[in-house]
């Protein structure tokens, strides 16, 4: 793109629930399960790995505007993390490993063949080394995901994609386990079909999550070098959810998040392979709150996992109306909104939105720096916003349950409000003028949008 060409302005955009993460990075000592927070609480933290049986911690944070690697010490003298290095131009890194000086890690950085195919592949890096050189590890045209770097750290094992685009799947990715020599990437070997999140028990055996044909995800098992005649063998038990395994180096327990029938929550637990049973970590540390992603310290002392940081933690507790986010276009802002269905009224000055569709119905409107909002309509459902570009102060927007049947009754309704009311001091504004536009009996109106007279919708 010629920079004649690129694109002048703001684009407003929502990422579901990510304002309400509040992630941070927590441990626990085997010996005694007491859990430690190993991140400071700035923007979210978390898809972390140990750096070595200290607690040093190598993990994903967006406190700089996007998924950047970091490195953490327990009680070092400097108040924030160190960054380590990363790909020029990405803005995304997943799953950090740091092992004997090298760094691998996900980024996306590098553009796909064909559309809908992802970008993203395996890279290492040389820690301290002053050059900061990037190698990619993952074949071109291959997409590749979910790293993890085997007890002598000369295998590596990922999710690979393949070079299929993708093909629409949302629940379970089409990925195989592929296994290679990190000093010879090109010689790699699928150890097992339909699988994600490997984890490496020494240097022979591979435990991974997928699927199983009963509807349970379960944690498999597959050794290396593989047999083809011999299927990867089912670890955990129907019955319950178990996700994203972290096998200890003995091979006979993994760290597993589950999710079981009698539960809300997704809780962090070890697996004894041998036995067969489960010893829970978390479910009496946090009993309501979710659990994600464990990962183990080398000499199996130490169990990590991240989680909400909680509400009365110290930390980032405020969520902004709108966060900014690295952009790819340097001419383009881009902010992150607290709700949903955004849209600039036309001197470009507020913006209206729904912020929520349960706790916080209604429409509301901001300013376009964040820096103050209003409510126009409360306590009823409402989504998509389009301002009239011919009357000051209009908006048009649905009145009634989002994605509804078509039968199901949902209105269009214009809204009028008085600029000058606009007070810095309270939370909405009064006198809000709102005209219901179509009647019940026709039925599910939405998305509304205004012809440039303003006369139509």
């Amino acid at each position: 793109m010629a920079f004649s060409d690129s694109p002048i302005g703001t684009v407003v955009f929502s990422t579901v629930g990510r304002c309400f993460y509040g992630f941070d990075i927590f441990s626990v000592s085997l010996a005694a399960v007491e859990e430690r927070r190993l991140t400071d609480g700035k923007s979210i933290n978390f898809n972390g790995n140990f750096a070595d049986d200290d607690q040093a911690l190598v993990f994903i944070s967006e406190r700089s505007g996007s998924p950047r690697i970091y490195l953490t010490r327990p009680g070092s003298n400097s108040a924030d993390p160190t960054p380590l290095p990363s790909a020029p131009g990405s803005l995304f890194h997943d799953r950090p490993i740091l092992r004997d000086g090298k760094l691998f890690f996900v980024s996306a950085h590098e553009p796909s063949d064909l559309l809908y195919k992802s970008w993203s592949a395996v890279y290492s890096a040389e820690i301290g080394g002053g050059d900061d050189v990037i190698t990619r590890l993952t074949p071109k045209g291959v997409v590749d995901y979910s790293p993890a770097i085997s007890f002598s750290g000369e295998l590596m094992a990922v999710a690979s994609y393949g070079s299929k685009p993708w093909g629409g799947e949302i629940h379970e990715l089409d990925s195989d386990i592929v296994v290679f020599p990190v000093s010879d990437p090109t010689k790699r070997t699928v150890l097992a079909k339909r699988g994600g999140w490997p984890t490496w028990a020494g240097d022979s055996t591979v435990f991974f999550h997928r699927e199983s044909d009963d509807g349970w995800w379960s944690i498999y098992r597959v050794n290396y070098p593989g047999e083809s005649s011999k299927s990867p063998s089912r670890v955990t038990p129907p019955g319950l959810h178990a996700f994203t395994p972290a096998a200890f180096q003995d091979g006979k327990r993994i760290a597993v998040a589950t999710r079981r029938k009698d539960s809300d929550f997704r809780h962090i637990e070890i697996f004894d392979v041998e036995s067969g049973k489960f010893q829970p970590i978390t479910k009496f540390l946090n009993p309501e709150i979710h659990h994600y992603n464990p990962f183990v310290s080398a000499g199996s002392d130490f169990l990590g996992y991240h989680r909400f940081r909680g509400e009365s933690a110290q930390g980032d507790s405020i969520i902004p109306n709108l966060e900014p986010v690295l952009s790819p276009i340097k001419t383009l802002n881009m902010l992150r909104l607290n709700g949903s269905f955004p849209a600039f009224s036309p001197e470009g000055d507020l913006i209206a939105y729904n912020q929520d569709f349960d706790s916080n119905p209604g429409v509301t409107i901001v300013k376009s720096d964040g820096s103050k909002r209003w409510k126009l309509i409360k306590d009823r459902v409402a989504f998509y916003n389009s301002w009239s570009p011919a009357d000051k102060n209009v908006i048009f927007t649905s009145i009634g349950g989002i994605f509804q049947p078509a039968n199901s009754t949902v209105q269009i309704a214009r809204i009028t409000f008085d600029a000058s009311k606009l007070d810095p001091h309270r939370s909405d504004i009064p006198n809000v003028d709102i005209k219901i536009l179509t009647k019940e009996s026709t039925g599910n109106n939405g998305f509304p949008a205004c012809s440039p007279d303003g006369r139509s919708i």
